[in-house]
């Protein structure tokens, strides 16, 4: 595929659209009572979300139809289902802070952001049900399925961090569902919105199944390999937390004896010493975890690259193309 895009244009295209979105957003949840119902889901909605969902949403509307009039709606519902799988995720993780700031049930309370993540669900379904299209259907079909999905892969997350023999299988089935689903739900959304067919409909969910994928895979290969400050990360974080990963549990399938023995004791040990983070670099290195992530990475974005050419509009098309790029353009 020829990108005739600078990232400049896609990147201008983003902010133009990215305040599209938060103006929109700020129009929902306006409600002033119950006050502990409402002014908890305007609260993570104002944080500093990328808005990288529903950027998506539009710009697959506009490589179906070539306009993303329609897909408003849906693109905020997106949003808005995302905004309450943080504020629960939060919850689970007994996380303090989200985007900076106190997190829902550290600002309020729990119980307070149970509720009102709960009324987020029904809120971004009523918003698709408003979309100015006849799929509504589809739509809703599209929000249940992301969302038990979503909830399947929180709890394999859960899973995951008990398992001592935890597998690369069990590992890309957690991301595929708690991180990709979401992504490809954002843009097959965005198809209906914008009246896509079936084929293109599949097309816009290979390519966000692909992306959402290198994009982790890139998530744990950044955490070992960046220097310090640029990924915005300890290096080594993951391995210092214990955090399966898939360089970790590839590297346990590809190695033996000692190696095996230490990379098996950061998840026996729920984590390693800072450090001791080098010896599992090069343990990384010799293996050739590395190199098969870089490919991995490559492989999953060209494919997703490829998904997009069946794509009617060029431009749509070639905006999601760029917006791909840049979100895989992260330094090494």
């Amino acid at each position: 595929m020829t990108i005739t895009l600078t990232q400049e244009l896609v990147e201008e295209k983003y902010r133009r659209y990215h305040k599209r979105i938060n103006d929109a957003l700020a129009g929902c949840f306006s409600a002033d009572k119950p006050e502990t119902l409402y002014a908890p889901a305007r609260y993570i909605i104002e944080g500093k979300g990328k808005r990288i969902r529903p950027f998506l949403t539009l710009l697959a509307s506009e490589s179906v139809c070539g306009s993303s009039e329609n897909a408003l709606n849906a693109a905020l519902a997106v949003e808005i289902l995302h905004n309450f799988t943080l504020m629960h995720d939060d919850i689970m993780d007994a996380a303090d802070l989200r985007h900076g700031r106190p997190a829902v049930h550290k600002q309020w309370n729990t119980n307070v952001a149970i509720l009102s993540g709960d009324m987020m669900i029904a809120y971004a379904y009523e918003l698709a049900l408003q979309s100015k299209t006849e799929r509504h259907r589809e739509l809703i079909h599209i929000l249940n399925h992301a969302n038990i999905t979503i909830c399947e892969g929180q709890a394999l997350d859960m899973e995951l961090e008990l398992k001592k023999n935890a597998t690369i299988s069990d590992y890309l089935d957690m991301i595929a569902k708690k991180t990709g689903r979401l992504i490809s739900a954002a843009l097959e959304a965005g198809g209906v919105a914008g009246n896509g067919t079936q084929e293109q409909l599949n097309a816009l969910v290979t390519f966000g199944e692909k992306i959402g994928r290198a994009f982790q895979i890139q998530d744990d290969f950044l955490d070992i390999m960046a220097e310090d400050g640029k990924s915005g990360k300890i290096p080594g974080g993951d391995v210092i937390n214990g955090k399966k990963t898939y360089l970790l549990l590839r590297s346990i399938e590809l190695t033996s004896a000692t190696d095996k023995e230490l990379l098996q004791s950061v998840i026996d040990n729920n984590g390693i010493g800072a450090d001791r983070v080098s010896e599992v670099k090069e343990i990384y290195e010799r293996c050739g975890v590395l190199d098969e992530a870089r490919a991995m990475i490559n492989q999953d974005t060209e494919d997703a690259l490829a998904a997009l050419e069946s794509l009617p509009y060029a431009e749509g098309r070639e905006y999601l193309s760029g917006f791909a790029g840049i979100l895989m353009k992260r330094d090494f």
